[in-house]
């Protein structure tokens, strides 16, 4: 069944005490509220609408960047959770199926859940609603069911003791059909204490109009919602968590899986050793068998079968490491293509460069890619052994199988199997050091006198 996305992500989040949105606050290196759809993504939702309120300039770039086919819509009020859907009717009045109704500040609602959801509303409820088992009911809306059927909900302020004493909560996640949902949201009232439009007041409004409500139920770790700083942490702890066992169930092998810290788009093959202290940006894959050694930074990167990583090696956006590719202690790299087998071990930057298969990058070596105000292109040539402590000045072409002597400072093209040597020619000065050195100790011994 087709269906749509409404992602309502207007409101400012005052306990986060910041002039960022709330829902662009970052978990595992993205904004809470592309969590949200990063949930549904795998179902291949028809439409994306976000509703953006508080910093929506803000909130709608983010959005696009994560997705250009995205809707967004404005709430210039916040009068309520069915106001802020309204929002959506326009953006979706030529859609014919479902609307999920998702939240901008609950990032763990799964996919699973969604499609539980959705095969709800196939199997003939009119509105689904998700609810969760509470272990501390608290302030949450109870869902009032008999059997199979969603009855009410009460918000607690509301409930009568015995509804107090239900576990089973609202999460605010809805569904129905567009048509019935738009058409019951016309029928909500703000007759109480807030004076808000509320999305709960569509179960009663349904049931009264003939039609049938449903609850499906998912772990409460899902409804999570995400209000302020100590929010975010432990929300940054549930997906890391989660994460790990992921890693792990999927053939990966984590030496210290609490050290370790993914993104949300982290991508690893089998037989992956991670060892401690590993961070992964945004979007990084890590094929099968490679290993990414103690305290190394990933982003923006591909790490290729059977490669090596680390320690302390930093892989910048663009970076492409090879097959049985070796990037050692120290090395950073950033728009480097590593070809297979290629190595880099010591202390070297490689930036904006292509490393040819084989080739033997020495300790020290800098790809000088920027003039100040332009960056340059660096080629090294299959075979080719840059010595250490050398500099290649872009741009600038080695070639295969050539040779830099070490220390040198490379500004012209290598040709092929050449050796350069690039530095100033070695003069031994005999007795000279003998010589030096007692005048600078007797200068010494004047100015102690």
């Amino acid at each position: 069944m087709s269906f749509s996305l409404i992602i309502l992500a207007a409101g400012k989040g005052t306990r986060m005490r910041s002039d960022i949105p709330k829902v662009l606050h970052f978990v595992a290196g993205a904004p809470l509220v592309v969590h949200a759809m990063e949930a549904a993504r795998p179902l291949g939702p028809a439409r994306n609408v976000v509703v953006a309120g508080h910093g929506a300039d803000l909130v709608r770039s983010r959005v696009l960047d994560y997705d250009a086919a995205i809707q967004v819509v404005l709430q210039t009020e916040q009068l309520g959770t069915a106001h802020a859907v309204d929002m959506a009717r326009e953006a979706l009045a030529d859609f014919d199926g479902d609307v999920v109704v998702l939240y901008g500040d609950t990032p763990f609602v799964s996919a699973a859940t969604l499609e539980r959801i959705c095969a709800a509303r196939t199997g003939g409820a009119d509105v689904v609603v998700l609810g969760f088992e509470a272990a501390v009911p608290g302030k949450y809306g109870r869902l009032v069911t008999e059997g199979n059927e969603l009855l009410r909900i009460v918000e607690a302020k509301d409930a009568t003791p015995a509804e107090l004493d239900i576990t089973l909560c609202n999460s605010g996640v809805v569904c129905a059909d567009r048509a019935v949902l738009f058409g019951l949201i016309s029928q909500v009232g703000n007759e109480n204490a807030s004076g808000e439009y509320y999305l709960t007041d569509i179960v009663g409004l349904a049931r009264a109009g003939g039609l049938t409500c449903a609850a499906v139920t998912c772990d409460e770790a899902e409804t999570m919602g995400v209000n302020s700083r100590v929010d975010l942490a432990a929300a940054e702890e549930v997906f890391q968590a989660r994460a790990r066992r992921a890693a792990m169930e999927g053939g990966a092998t984590l030496s210290a899986p609490d050290t370790v810290y993914f993104s949300f788009d982290t991508q690893l093959g089998q037989d992956v050793l991670i060892e401690p202290n590993v961070v992964f940006g945004p979007g990084v894959r890590v094929a099968d068998g490679a290993t990414i050694r103690a305290f190394s930074h990933l982003e923006g990167c591909v790490v290729e079968t059977g490669a090596v990583v680390g320690p302390y090696a930093r892989l910048r956006s663009g970076s492409h490491i090879g097959a049985g590719a070796k990037i050692g202690n120290f090395v950073e790299t950033k728009k480097a293509e590593i070809a297979p087998g290629a190595k880099v071990s010591h202390l070297s930057y490689i930036g904006d460069a292509s490393v040819g298969v084989g080739a033997n990058i020495g300790a020290g070596t800098i790809t000088c890619n920027y003039d100040g105000v332009l960056k340059h292109h660096t080629q090294i040539g299959a075979g080719a052994f840059i010595g250490s402590n050398s500099s290649l000045v872009a741009p600038v072409t080695i070639g295969e199988g050539a040779l830099v002597a070490a220390g040198s400072v490379i500004t012209q093209d290598v040709p092929d199997q050449a050796l350069a040597i690039a530095r100033p020619a070695q003069v031994n000065k005999p007795g000279l050091a003998f010589r030096l050195r007692e005048r600078l100790l007797a200068l010494k011994r004047q100015k102690l006198q």
